[in-house]
């Protein structure tokens, strides 16, 4: 088999995540940081010539034992492997590679760990700010514009239940007003038309009064920075923790926390699994399936509290 620099194999598989498979720029980094684990320990040089065909089982399991060791969970170490898997598949594809070494290796096994949500009244602390409270501070100040459109993307966050990358993606044209809908770009760039409430409504109309004074010329972003120019995921994960702080809420709140919190309120109320698996764009119900220990919770803490000998004295 001939050989080729490391890089240009490499090179040609993250284009084909991007332009192939489609796969988002956050998706496409955390491949390249699973791969370049791969490569450090193994001792390869990414400008040097590599015959993929010499990297064996032996060598994959060596990696996971040291990447256990070093502090890496099962289900870290799961996706690095369905990484190392993919790159595999890709290069026999194209006849860089005659065999997939990651094949048939196990991961650790991840203790499964139940998503962290708030309840309704905290929801309702979070995102109930008073204008005359600590939230706000002189009239027509940047804080205060800053403090509208931080409630206008939680409320919206909460309101549809959005990762934190397609609330960061939004555009102004993919909400339809007349419906009370937006249309969301999920992983692999599915698209899904999600409602959100009169309470979201409100918020985002407040938010698009102070849009106008921030918003560049031609930006198409919903929710901008003071310079202008779409909000980062970063800033939107430091705000959010800014206004928890600011509302009194006592826990780290993260903005997953409002789409796990989303789904397990829409689920107690509804108990349609399927409409929530559409609403959240999970490709497999059995992602979804998680949200039903949550519902279980609550249902045995309401037997616990009422069943006359169920209570603790």
């Amino acid at each position: 088999m001939p050989e080729q620099t490391l890089k240009h194999d490499l090179d040609r598989f993250y284009s084909y995540l991007e332009s192939e498979r489609r796969y988002s720029a956050h998706t496409v980094s955390a491949y390249q940081r699973d791969i370049k684990h791969l490569i450090q320990i193994l001792g390869y040089d990414e400008a040097g010539l590599i015959n993929w065909d010499e990297i064996k089982q032996a060598d994959i399991r060596q990696c996971v034992a040291k990447l256990h060791r070093q502090g890496l969970s099962g289900k870290s170490l799961q996706r690095w492997l369905s990484s190392v898997r993919s790159l595999f598949n890709f290069l026999c594809r194209y006849h860089r590679a005659t065999q997939n070494p990651a094949v048939g290796i196990p991961a650790p096994k991840a203790a499964k760990r139940l998503p962290k949500t708030l309840n309704v009244d905290e929801i309702n602390q979070l995102l109930n700010v008073d204008s005359s409270g600590p939230g706000f501070t002189n009239k027509g100040s940047k804080d205060n514009e800053l403090t509208v459109r931080d409630v206008a993307l939680m409320e919206l966050m909460y309101a549809c239940g959005l990762r934190l990358s397609e609330l960061s993606g939004l555009n102004m044209n993919d909400i339809d007003w007349r419906q009370q809908t937006i249309i969301v770009t999920g992983k692999g760039q599915k698209q899904r038309q999600v409602p959100f409430g009169s309470k979201a409504k409100q918020a985002i109309e407040n938010g698009l009064i102070t849009r106008k004074l921030q918003a560049n010329e031609n930006e198409q972003a919903l929710f901008v920075s003071l310079r202008g120019s779409r909000l980062s995921n970063s800033s939107i994960q430091k705000r959010l923790k800014k206004l928890a702080l600011t509302q009194g809420l006592n826990t780290n709140v993260y903005p997953h926390m409002l789409r796990h919190s989303f789904a397990s309120h829409i689920l107690e109320s509804s108990k349609d699994l399927r409409a929530v698996q559409e609403l959240l764009g999970h490709a497999n119900l059995s992602t979804t399936q998680i949200y039903t220990h949550l519902d279980f919770q609550h249902l045995a803490g309401v037997y616990d509290s009422a069943h006359p000998r169920a209570r603790k004295k």
